[in-house]
């Protein structure tokens, strides 16, 4: 068998780690796996469905693809079992796994609210509690959430459901951050916005309201984690980290 890695990526410090990406499929979760895979990590590529390339995945040494429904606590523990049992303990977890709609308040019924929270926010915490356990014992390990600038903003119009399961993702990094920060664990978060993605398709006219003058690349993400999950990074915990070509700057 072989392993797989993409080239381009700029930071070390993941080599020999073994990390889970929630919602790794496609989008900003692949390019994130990709990202940590070219770093030298061994990584789990968690999804509730396979990406295309599984068979080619499945076949490598260094990576997998493990069925999971974050909303499920049975779920992230079969991951994270399967996970353990391949390579021992997750070091690195990116809280990836998302949902996003556009749906006025008044039109939001508790369903809706409430499977946005379940992915975007529970999902993360499930993972996250799953996962620190086995940090705490090797004193060791990064979490890296995926937040938005929504969470700091609201959003922009009729998105007040994915904009307070964001704030909410990353007010649980912090939290995260303050209470393991004596056992090695570091917890931050990203807050990107207007990445190109099919989570935002059809929005590429909105280019000309960020002033590096592009949407942002799901590679710009993947970097981001890449750094806060490396050993350059261990005095960095309970940040936000904003990345967004300057469409936020607070």
């Amino acid at each position: 068998m072989t392993d797989i890695a993409s080239p381009g990526v700029g930071f070390g410090g993941v080599a020999g780690r073994t990390a889970a990406v929630t919602g790794a499929a496609q989008g900003i979760g692949r390019a994130v796996a990709d990202a940590l895979l070219a770093g030298g990590a061994q990584v789990a590529l968690l999804d509730i469905r396979p990406p295309d390339d599984q068979q080619a995945l499945d076949q490598a040494d260094n990576t997998m693809f493990v069925e999971c429904d974050v909303t499920s606590e049975s779920s992230v523990d079969a991951a994270f079992s399967l996970v353990e049992s391949t390579w021992g303990g997750v070091d690195i977890l990116v809280n990836n796994a998302g949902i996003f709609a556009i749906q006025p308040l008044e039109e939001t019924d508790l369903d809706d609210w409430n499977r946005m929270m379940a992915v975007n926010l529970t999902g993360c915490f499930l993972c996250s509690r799953r996962a620190l356990p086995q940090m705490r014992e090797r004193q060791w390990g990064r979490i890296i959430s995926i937040g938005s600038s929504a969470g700091k903003t609201g959003g922009s119009k009729n998105t007040a459901a994915y904009g307070a399961s964001k704030a909410g993702v990353m007010a649980l990094a912090k939290a995260i951050a303050t209470e393991y920060a004596p056992w090695g664990i570091t917890s931050n978060a990203l807050a990107p916005a207007l990445i190109d993605t099919d989570m935002v398709a059809g929005i590429a006219d909105l280019a000309d309201r960020i002033p590096v003058g592009r949407l942002g690349r799901p590679t710009d993400v993947a970097q981001a984690v890449l750094f806060l999950a490396g050993d350059q990074a261990e005095f960095i915990t309970g940040e936000v980290m904003d990345v967004n070509g300057g469409f936020l700057i607070d």
